[in-house]
């Protein structure tokens, strides 16, 4: 078995790249004023996907840094996951037609008439995004609590027959604290599909532990602020789920 992938997070607020704490708008640090840019240095630090979410389409169900993602697609050869406010088939089919390699959707996810004609039409080109917070899934941006178990969406997704989940603890988000490697475990246990975790990865020490669940399923970790913070090498992260 391959060992997984790190995807780097480039969360775009008013054309901004920024890092939230726990999903919060009021609570974010700037690290680039150019999302295009800093696509770019990564790619020339060695990253091999991309995970690029338009935060303010998240919270307002429609996409507003469009065009900056587009430009971003025109400029990187790597991989990009695209996501944050994606709530048609129209807008799915438009990010793989320019250029993204896999489309993130997560409140349109809970629904799952639309998850079906999604998975049918795109297959391994979607990703079900399952964002929780103390064990409830979170749609719109994180704003709202959908009042449905993490573990029951995520067994609900599966049975659709996504080829990609998506977890994110949000507690962890952006706090430094570690992944919530038992809520992570749990999430392996229930389903027989690909996982990419995020959420907390702050040391390599995280890194390695999150590696060592590839047999069980972990495909990918995605990686933010550590790196923006500069608390964790994207060389030495690698080197972590390597070894």
């Amino acid at each position: 078995m391959s060992s997984p992938y790190i995807l780097v997070a480039i969360d775009i607020v008013e054309d901004q790249v920024v890092r939230l704490k726990q999903g919060k708008m009021q609570e974010r640090t700037v690290y680039g004023h150019d999302p295009v840019e800093t696509a770019i240095e990564w790619e020339t630090a060695g990253a091999e996907w991309l995970h690029v979410i338009d935060l303010d389409g998240a919270t307002r169900g429609e996409q507003q840094n469009s065009q900056a993602i587009e430009r971003l697609l025109q400029k990187v050869a790597i991989p990009v996951q695209v996501g944050g406010g994606i709530r048609s088939i129209a807008s799915i089919r438009n990010w793989l037609d320019k250029g993204a390699a896999r489309v993130c959707i997560g409140t349109k996810a809970m629904e799952p008439a639309f998850l079906t004609e999604a998975v049918r039409e795109f297959g391994d080109r979607l990703v079900a995004a399952v964002d929780s917070r103390e064990g409830v899934v979170q749609v719109g941006g994180w704003q709202t609590a959908s009042g449905e178990k993490t573990l029951e969406i995520v067994r609900k997704v599966a049975d659709v027959g996504v080829s990609h989940v998506m977890f994110t603890d949000i507690e962890r988000d952006g706090t430094l604290q570690g992944p919530n490697l038992e809520m992570i475990e749990q999430v392996l246990d229930a389903v027989d599909v690909p996982l990419i975790a995020s959420g907390g990865v702050s040391t390599d020490h995280d890194v390695r532990a999150l590696g060592a669940l590839a047999p069980r399923g972990l495909e990918g970790v995605i990686i933010g602020k550590a790196l923006y913070s500069g608390a964790l090498k994207l060389g030495d992260a690698k080197a972590a789920l390597e070894s």
